[in-house]
């Protein structure tokens, strides 16, 4: 992602690196040399920074630094996406003046990492009623060309068992597949409701993988 598509949103390079924290808080390192690990350390800014590795296995902390946390995720890919239906919808396109309820859902629902600028990775798509936003979805990381990442998928609890958060998804997965990208996305491993709604939108699992959550020490 950050030596390909989105290399712009990068803030620190070479060895290790790590996307604007605005942006969101993953960083990666080129291996597990001392070289790169130092530079990886490297790119925390303070006591109360966090970067997140998501990687096969867990990413081992860098002298100086800790781990946090290990989310265990399921990585999963759509070569067959479920399209819109007639009934889904109606959504809106999200933007600047969305964001501070996107924001308060985001950090009520935790569907992953969120930041000030997280609604900037790609489009976000909502559904309202009566004015109120009741879920959204949209994109984040794109690795390499032809693929893209379904992300931010949240819905307020009472809202939840409508049928939102499908129909969001389709949204999102038709931008992508419009422009020829296969869409991809990570669960939380013991998700088992998000797995099952993700499996009925056309992805299957790809492999498992796990986010190491690192600060100083």
């Amino acid at each position: 992602m950050l030596t390909g598509p989105q290399a712009g949103l990068a803030v620190a390079t070479g060895a290790a690196v790590r996307i604007d924290p605005r942006y969101g808080p993953f960083a990666a390192a080129r291996d597990r040399s001392d070289a790169a690990q130092a530079a990886l350390a490297a790119t925390l800014s303070g006591p109360d920074d966090t970067i997140w590795l998501v990687e096969r296995e867990e990413w081992p902390a860098p002298p100086g630094t800790r781990v946090v946390r290990l989310a265990p995720l399921l990585q999963m890919v759509a070569e067959s996406p479920a399209p819109l239906r007639a009934d889904d919808g109606p959504f809106v396109a999200l933007g600047a003046s969305d964001v501070a309820e996107m924001t308060d859902l985001a950090l009520a629902t935790e569907p992953g990492p969120w930041g000030p600028l997280t609604h900037q990775y790609g489009q976000f798509w909502g559904i309202r009623e009566e004015g109120r936003l009741l879920a959204m979805a949209g994109e984040r990381m794109r690795p390499a060309p032809g693929l893209a990442e379904v992300s931010g998928v949240c819905t307020w609890p009472d809202q939840r068992g409508r049928g939102l958060a499908g129909a969001l998804i389709r949204r999102v997965m038709a931008d992508q597949v419009g422009r020829g990208d296969v869409p991809y996305l990570h669960s939380y491993a013991g998700n088992v409701s998000a797995i099952r709604l993700y499996e009925s939108l056309g992805f299957r699992a790809e492999r498992e993988m796990v986010a190491t959550v690192l600060a100083l020490n």
